[in-house]
């Protein structure tokens, strides 16, 4: 039976800034990637989203990115690997005392934005963001892009990778993700999502926007929480795994 986890980036509220639904977001998915402060998040938003996940059982991890509130973490930064290393183990830190003082822990990783993008594809930098999540806790796993080089340090560093697609994103032929100023990058269409995330779980490959199939591996799905519909998409794109006999739940539990 194919089996998947439900994810999605959230707690990306700043100050009077609201960002997202995430409560109700909650509702439909199993693991919440809570954004830890760099690019988005502040204490207090990090704290009630984990209040909030921890309450549903959504399993729940930590969501660094590049120090860049202005930019939402997606401009690339020039920073080194140690740099990297040094903000992943800050923000991974800060999230972990966050839900420790609720009862709850963190069970995986995901790079956020341009840091997620980049280390998809830098050797030097994915292995900067798994050395940094197994000396804080090897335990912890690591989500990256199907394929991609985070998938090769998580292994690299001898943790557990968990590789990842995108119910909301089209693709490249090279696997990766259409850059976001690209026209088609977003899918917006719950429908057309349903096609490929069909695709990707249950044949393991995706279309790519240029009409090429590319193989992938489908460990857990991931929903953006800004993106509008975020709340419809998720109900509905359960509905629809559930549907087709794949069994759900935090990848953890799978």
């Amino acid at each position: 039976m194919p089996r998947i986890d439900l994810n999605c980036d959230m707690g990306e509220s700043f100050g009077a800034w609201s960002m997202g639904n995430d409560r109700d977001v909650l509702e439909h998915v199993d693991s919440a990637n809570i954004a830890c402060g760099f690019h988005a998040g502040d204490a207090g938003t990090m704290r009630r989203t984990v209040e909030a996940a921890h309450a549903r059982g959504v399993s729940i991890g930590a969501h660094p990115g590049f120090p860049d509130l202005g930019g939402f973490g997606r401009r690339p930064m020039a920073l080194g690997p140690d740099e990297v290393y040094d903000d992943v183990l800050y923000q991974v830190g800060a999230l972990a005392g966050i839900a420790r003082a609720q009862g709850a822990r963190l069970a995986h990783v995901k790079a956020h934005g341009a840091l997620y993008n980049m280390a998809a594809k830098d050797a030097a930098l994915a292995d900067a963001i798994a050395s940094a999540v197994r000396d804080f806790d090897g335990s912890l796993i690591l989500y990256g892009l199907a394929g991609s080089e985070l998938i090769g340090a998580a292994a690299r560093a001898g943790i557990r990778a968990a590789s990842e697609v995108f119910a909301d994103r089209s693709y490249q032929d090279d696997g990766t993700l259409t850059p976001r100023k690209q026209p088609g990058a977003m899918i917006e269409d719950v429908e057309q999502a349903i096609v490929q995330v069909r695709r990707m779980v249950l044949e393991g490959v995706v279309r790519s926007i240029a009409g090429k199939d590319v193989a992938v591996r489908a460990d857990t799905l991931c929903i953006h929480g800004d993106q509008p519909g975020a709340v419809a998409f998720a109900k509905r794109i359960r509905e629809e795994l559930a549907r087709e006999g794949v069994a759900l739940g935090p990848i953890a539990a799978l």
